[in-house]
């Protein structure tokens, strides 16, 4: 009953609610910002090394670790693994172009997070999609709903999936039974994490800087071997994605099992682009200008998905190994590492993947305690704090011995709320970040190194903390 109940809720809010929402806002921010995804690509990558305006603060890499960290998880292995056994290979086509379309809602929402920031007592910045929808559209109760659902979405439903999709890679090994192994990872995932967020967001922002472009270059890295191995099948397996992905009869005639929802759904899942997510890091960064921000969490949603998510696709499908329903998930990315790296290839898949789903959970809480401190008007007391972040070690403990399908449908339909609050908004207040864009090339024409001022694009400095 709960299920079939989750699973109609889910079909319902991806077709046709956000299926319609996440490609209109997508295409309507590319073609407001001149489709600066790609047209300002090359600026992403200068941007991201440059140090903060201010010795100490935290830097756009930073701030781009914490959002890797969160979009890239689980879902860039596990996810993209079962998008191609349950919906096919043109699922693949259909994360790429949530990919690129969504660079430009990433843009969006961090450049908002940034021009909306407040100030803290340290001089630090923090912000995030309920900061910007209190203070610009002056509407407290809809960006209270917003943390809300950001603090369930995140502690909750992804967390649990996060937890089940670390132990499923376990199933493959002897020692492994179902009824008894799974809590046992589950509690010690949930002593590791624990122990790291009762340190505090700094201790995430280090944790992330150090681990995450060291995981995702190695799990590259194998992935280029397995495809280098297989080369004489690369061409097929791209012919049988965009076959497949345009095969309309066949999408159309059980659209809530096909290609294209199955590649939306992971797509988004896995690199969060206007999901309201990565602007709560976004905005911590010390930066000269709103936009380079923009800019730099357009990279973090090429890297998760036209990097590694197509790392993982590609492998898989050119590995050799036919993807179906009974391997989705783990067991196929490693059957298809293992036959090339024989029996180490699954316990390398094991190892990224307690890499992948640590640091996905960290970067998850980090933005939880950013909303936990908007609703109260002020950081929380550290009693509620303890007992929140013991909380969050519970449900990843439970999340652990979940079945597959409910771990993937509460965690859907939690994201798909957060996004329709936060794409609107988004578009309301489209104008304010096409006037920054402009700024900022207009500075950069005149060879200047851009710098934000709130009243050069007309805007009441009094209104914010930052950008006087």
């Amino acid at each position: 009953m709960v299920m079939t109940i989750l699973d109609g809720l889910d079909s319902f809010l991806y077709y046709p609610v956000l299926i319609v929402l996440l490609l209109a806002a997508g295409l309507y921010f590319s073609v407001r910002t001149g489709f600066v995804q790609l047209r300002m690509f090359p600026e992403t990558i200068r941007v991201v090394m440059e140090k903060p305006s201010n010795e100490g603060k935290i830097s756009s890499f930073q701030a781009l670790m914490v959002s890797t960290a969160s979009r890239v998880g689980t879902g860039n292995i596990v996810g993209v693994s079962t998008a191609v056994c349950l919906g096919g290979y043109g699922a693949v086509f259909w994360m790429w172009l949530i990919a690129i379309i969504g660079g430009a809602s990433a843009f969006v929402e961090s450049t908002l997070a940034q021009i909306y920031k407040r100030r803290d007592k340290n001089g630090d910045s923090y912000g995030g999609p309920a900061y910007y929808i209190e203070t610009a559209l002056h509407n407290r109760g809809l960006a209270v709903l917003f943390a809300v659902c950001l603090i369930f979405t995140y502690a909750v439903g992804f967390n649990m999936l996060a937890s089940y999709n670390l132990q499923s890679t376990f199933a493959v090994y002897s020692f492994y039974d179902p009824a008894i192994s799974p809590w046992i990872i589950g509690a010690v995932l949930a002593v590791l994490v624990g122990w790291c967020i009762l340190g505090g967001g700094r201790r995430v922002v280090a944790a992330t800087t150090a681990i995450v472009p060291v995981m995702g270059i190695l799990y590259i890295v194998v992935s280029l071997v397995v495809l280098v191995s297989h080369a004489s099948l690369i061409p097929a397996v791209f012919s049988e994605i965009f076959r497949d992905a345009f095969n309309f009869q066949a999408i159309f005639s059980g659209i809530a099992g096909s290609c294209m929802m199955y590649g939306i759904k992971r797509g988004l899942y896995s690199n969060e682009a206007g999901v309201g997510s990565a602007p709560n890091a976004a905005a911590a960064a010390d930066v000269s200008h709103p936009v380079k921000q923009g800019l730099v969490q357009v990279l973090s949603v090429f890297i998760d998905t036209i990097l590694i998510c197509s790392a993982t696709a590609l492998m898989c499908l050119c590995s050799g190994v036919e993807p179906t329903a009974e391997i989705a998930g783990a067991p196929y990315v490693q059957k298809s590492v293992e036959t090339i790296m024989g029996g180490f290839g699954p316990v390398f898949v094991t190892v990224a993947m307690v890499l992948f789903a640590f640091t996905t959970l960290l970067g998850n809480l980090f933005y939880v305690d950013n909303c936990l401190t908007f609703i109260h008007r002020k950081t929380p007391s550290k009693r509620f704090m303890l007992g929140f972040r013991l909380l969050c070690a519970v449900v990843i403990l439970v999340g652990a011995a979940l079945p597959m399908a409910a771990a993937w449908d509460i965690a859907d339909i939690m994201m798909a709320v957060m996004c329709m609050i936060n794409l609107p908004a988004c578009v309301v207040l489209s104008n304010v970040v096409v006037k920054a864009c402009r700024d900022y090339c207009e500075q950069k024409k005149a060879g200047q190194n851009p710098v934000f001022h709130a009243a050069d694009i007309g805007m009441d400095a009094d209104q914010l903390d930052y950008w006087k």
